[in-house]
């Protein structure tokens, strides 16, 4: 076996090289956002969707728009409103008066990758529509079901400031998304070089690889090496989400209302074999469940209004989550 692990790390190694030369390609446009690109990544290589709340001007149409000219991908961008309806995404049956007959126009869900900006301004309908594509990957307009294009992302967005007007996602919903990630303000250095930049003409982003290279990662990541302990080690955090007294953790007992569903699991596993891709490793170790681990539970965790009285979120139950459960 473990002559199968070093031939499948040379051969990771020499696959991924593409990761930092994209990496580097889209920071001539974009500042700071790694972790955010990263995450992108991800789940483009994992078949995974992302949720992203961040508050307004923090560039990311700019990221997933540069991402998707890097790697030659087709990229649509939704603007979710109160009057969308779901044809506006998936598109519909158009009457010809002349032929008598009826032709399909498809909507801008048909992408690689698509930006479904400000997703809780639209009514539940429309979001049902989105989310049924991300999760079937088919759309039916009519009588006919139509394949999505492969690779296929869906980058949620929502504003975390403005409530009036919007339609919450519901939990079960949002436990479609594999990552959730939360934006935040760039640095005071970082803001000087987006002032710098973004005061001249935006340089043009070059195609580092093809849609074809993202599938062959995509499966060769399904190669990568999980060892037993390192199995048993995720289903460990995500059963101490959902029985914290089990692993000495009692005192998350009233703090926690729903835990992590099987879901998180499945994604934590999907998402740390994606992100050792990154590091260019043909097998996860428990760090590599650490540093994804928060961007796939923060959503899946539900806090208590005990939690929420205590001034306490889903990421430091995470926190204490990964503090109390043993590592491998």
């Amino acid at each position: 076996m473990s002559f199968n692990i070093d031939e499948l790390n040379k051969k990771i190694q020499a696959e991924s090289i593409f990761v930092a030369k994209l990496l580097d390609e889209i920071s001539n446009v974009l500042v700071g956002q790694r972790h955010v690109l990263e995450r992108i990544l991800i789940g483009l290589l994992s078949d995974g969707h992302i949720l992203l709340e961040g508050l307004p001007g923090l560039a990311k149409t700019l990221a997933v728009k540069s991402l998707a000219s890097a790697i030659q991908a087709d990229y649509k961008r939704i603007q979710f409103t109160p009057d969308l309806l779901p044809a506006d995404i998936v598109g519909t049956l158009i009457y010809n008066p002349q032929s008598g007959s009826f032709s399909v126009k498809k909507g801008p869900v048909f992408a690689n990758i698509i930006l479904a900006d400000e997703i809780n301004r639209a009514p539940a309908k429309v979001q049902s529509a989105l989310l049924e594509s991300m999760q079937e990957r088919q759309v039916t307009i009519g009588d006919t079901t139509y394949e999505l294009p492969r690779p296929f992302l869906v980058m949620a967005t929502q504003n975390p400031i403005e409530q009036e007007g919007t339609y919450p996602l519901p939990e079960a919903q949002v436990d479609r998304f594999m990552l959730k990630l939360k934006v935040s303000y760039p640095e005071k250095a970082e803001e000087k070089i987006i002032l710098e930049k973004m005061t001249q003409p935006i340089p043009k982003i070059n195609s580092i690889i093809s849609l074809q290279d993202v599938q062959k990662a995509k499966e060769l990541i399904q190669q990568i090496y999980v060892d037993d302990k390192v199995k048993n080690y995720i289903v460990d955090i995500v059963f101490a989400s959902r029985k914290p007294e089990e692993y000495g953790l009692k005192e998350l007992k009233n703090l926690i209302a729903i835990g992590g569903s099987p879901r998180a699991t499945i994604n934590l596993t999907l998402a740390a074999k994606a992100y050792a891709f990154l590091q260019g490793r043909g097998y996860i170790i428990p760090e590599d469940i650490k540093a994804i681990g928060y961007d796939v539970l923060r959503h899946r965790i539900m806090v208590s209004y005990e939690a929420e009285a205590d001034a306490l979120n889903s990421d430091n139950i995470i926190d204490k989550i990964f503090g109390g459960v043993e590592v491998p």
